[in-house]
C-alpha cells in the first residue's frame, strides 16, 4: 500500500485561508464597544490604537479618510463605540479591527467635540470680554453672511429696516450647513475684512436659522471661531433659536438669540430715537425760552438804569474826576517843590559853615605860628642834644672797651673748644675721612656706596686719595 503524501502550506497560504474563513464567517460590519489605548496618529493621517475591555484587547486601525470625519479628539482611556470589520493583516499574520466610524460612548460625538473645542478656545482667551469690540451706535453699512435661500436673511433685513430704514445692507451668500460649510464661512469673513476699505462696512452679522446640532455644526468649527476672533469689523452672531448656543456666539462681539434679534442689537429703534429727539427739542425750546426771558429782563433793567436815562452823566462825572485829579496833582507838585527848596536852603547853610576857603585861611595862620616858633625850638633842642651826646659818647666808649675785652676772652674759649671738636684734628693722629664722590655723603657703612662708585679719602695733610669700589665684603 502506497504511503499517503502530506501537503505542505506556505505561511501566505495559511494566512489567506484564515482571511477567507474570517470573511465568510464574520459579518462585514459590526459595532464594538471598548476603551481606547495606545492611540497614535501616523504622519500619513492613519490612526493605530487598541480597543480593550476588562479581559481582552484588539489591535485596531482607522484610515485617514475615515478619521477626517471624526469631529471629536479621541484620547487614551476614552470609552467609544467603533463601527468596522475584522480582517487579517497578512504581512504580520495578525487580526485587526478596521474602524470606519468612531463615536464616544454615553455622549454624542458632536457634543463631545463641542465641549472639547470650547475648553480649548476658552483656555486661549478667545471668549474673554477684553477682546470684544464695541458695536457702532448708528451703523450705516451692515454686511450679512448667511445663506441666500434661507429665511434668516429675510428675518434680519426686516428687523433692521423696521427699526432703522436709513441703513444699507449687503448680503454675502455662504453655505451654512454641510461638508465644507465652516471653511467657506471663515473664508468669507476673512475676505470681507480684507476688502473692507472698499466695502466700508460698520458691522457684520453672521448666522442662520434654527436646526439640529448637526445642522448648526458649521458655526461650531474652530476655523469659524478663529475667523470671527480675528475680524476687525465688529461681529454679531445670530445662529439658531433661543435655546441654540454655538461657539460662534462665544467668540463674537455680541450674540443674538435669533436672526430677528440681530436687527434689534445691530441698529437703534428709529421711533425711540425720534422720541428722544423730540424730548431734546422740547428741552432746548424750554431752555431757549428761559434764556430769552432772562435776557429780556436784563435788557429792561439796563434800559431803566440812569446811564440810559442820562448818558451825558457818565461823561460829566468823568470830566469832574479829571478836574479833581488835575487839582490834586498840582497841589502835590507845589508841596514837593517847596519841600525841596527848604532842604536846599538847609544844605546851603551847612556848606557855608564848611567853606573850604575859611578852613584854608585858618590853617595858614596856624602854619605861620609854627614856622616862626620852629627856629627857637630847634636851637633849644640842639643845645640839649649836645650835652646828652657828650655823656652818651663817654658811656658808649667805656662800654665798648668792656665788651671788647669780654669778647676776646670768649673768643679764646670758643677757639679752644672748636679746636677740640674739629673732626680733622683726628686726621693728624693717622685717621682719614671717606666720602662718596657722586653723593658727597660720608661713607659710614657699605650701604653708603655701590659697586663702581668713586670714593674720596682725605688724610691728615689735607691730601685726597680717589678710589673705585670694586666689591663689598663683610
Amino acid at each position: 500500500m502506497a504511503k499517503k503524501q502530506v501537503k505542505i502550506y506556505t505561511v501566505s497560504q495559511v494566512n489567506t485561508m484564515i482571511k477567507t474563513a474570517l470573511e465568510d464567517s464574520l459579518p462585514s460590519s459590526m459595532l464594538v464597544a471598548g476603551e481606547i489605548s495606545g492611540w497614535k496618529v501616523h504622519g500619513s493621517g492613519h490612526c493605530y490604537f487598541t480597543l480593550k475591555d476588562e479581559s481582552s484587547q484588539m489591535p485596531s486601525v482607522m484610515w485617514s479618510s475615515s478619521f477626517s470625519k471624526v469631529k471629536f479628539e479621541p484620547e487614551n482611556g476614552m470609552a467609544v463605540i467603533a463601527k468596522g470589520y475584522v480582517d487579517l493583516y497578512p504581512p504580520q499574520g495578525k487580526l485587526q479591527f478596521y474602524v470606519e466610524k468612531l463615536e464616544p460612548a454615553g455622549v454624542g460625538a458632536l457634543q463631545l467635540a463641542f465641549e472639547q473645542l470650547v475648553a480649548k478656545l476658552a483656555a486661549e482667551g478667545l471668549f474673554d470680554q477684553e477682546h470684544k469690540k464695541t458695536l457702532p451706535r448708528f451703523p450705516q453699512r451692515i454686511g450679512i453672511l448667511t445663506s441666500e435661500s434661507g429665511a434668516a436673511v429675510g428675518d434680519i433685513a426686516d428687523s433692521i429696516y423696521n427699526r432703522w430704514p436709513a441703513v444699507s445692507l449687503f448680503l454675502y451668500p455662504v453655505p451654512v450647513q454641510g461638508e465644507g460649510a465652516g471653511e467657506k464661512i471663515a473664508q468669507a469673513i476673512e475676505n470681507v475684512n480684507r476688502f473692507n476699505d472698499k466695502y466700508g462696512l460698520d458691522l457684520l452679522i453672521v448666522g442662520r436659522g434654527g436646526g439640529s446640532l448637526e445642522d448648526l455644526w458649521a458655526f461650531n468649527e474652530e476655523v469659524v471661531a478663529r475667523a470671527i476672533f480675528a475680524s476687525k469689523i465688529p461681529v454679531i452672531s445670530a445662529v439658531g433659536h433661543e435655546y441654540d448656543t454655538t461657539i460662534a456666539d462665544f467668540v463674537a462681539d455680541a450674540r443674538a438669540s435669533t436672526p430677528t434679534k440681530a436687527g434689534v442689537i445691530a441698529v437703534p429703534d428709529s421711533e425711540e430715537i425720534l422720541a428722544q429727539l423730540k424730548q431734546y427739542e422740547s428741552r432746548l425750546s424750554y431752555y431757549a425760552d428761559s434764556k430769552m426771558k432772562m435776557a429780556a429782563a436784563n435788557l429792561r433793567e439796563v434800559e431803566a438804569s440812569s446811564v440810559f436815562r442820562n448818558p451825558r452823566l457818565i461823561i460829566d462825572t468823568a470830566i469832574q474826576r479829571l478836574d479833581d485829579t488835575q487839582t490834586a496833582i498840582g497841589t502835590a507838585l507845589r508841596l514837593l517843590v517847596e519841600n525841596l527848596k527848604y532842604r536846599l536852603e538847609q544844605f546851603r547853610e551847612k556848606v557855608s559853615v564848611l567853606n573850604p576857603q575859611v578852613q584854608i585861611n585858618t590853617m595858614q595862620i596856624q602854619l605861620m605860628h609854627i614856622v616862626s616858633a620852629l627856629p627857637i625850638g630847634i636851637e633849644r633842642k640842639l643845645k640839649d642834644s649836645k650835652v646828652q651826646i657828650g655823656q652818651y659818647e663817654r658811656d658808649i666808649l667805656a662800654g665798648f672797651k668792656r665788651s671788647v675785652s669780654d669778647a676776646q676772652l670768649s673768643l679764646a674759649s670758643v677757639e679752644s673748644r672748636l679746636s677740640a671738636l674739629n673732626p680733622k684734628a683726628v686726621l693728624k693722629r693717622g685717621y682719614s675721612i671717606t666720602t662718596n664722590k657722586s653723593t658727597g655723603k660720608l661713607v659710614k657703612s657699605k650701604k653708603d656706596v655701590q659697586k663702581g662708585d668713586i670714593i674720596l679719602t682725605e688724610l691728615g695733610d689735607s691730601s685726597l686719595l680717589e678710589s673705585i669700589v670694586e666689591s663689598k665684603k663683610g
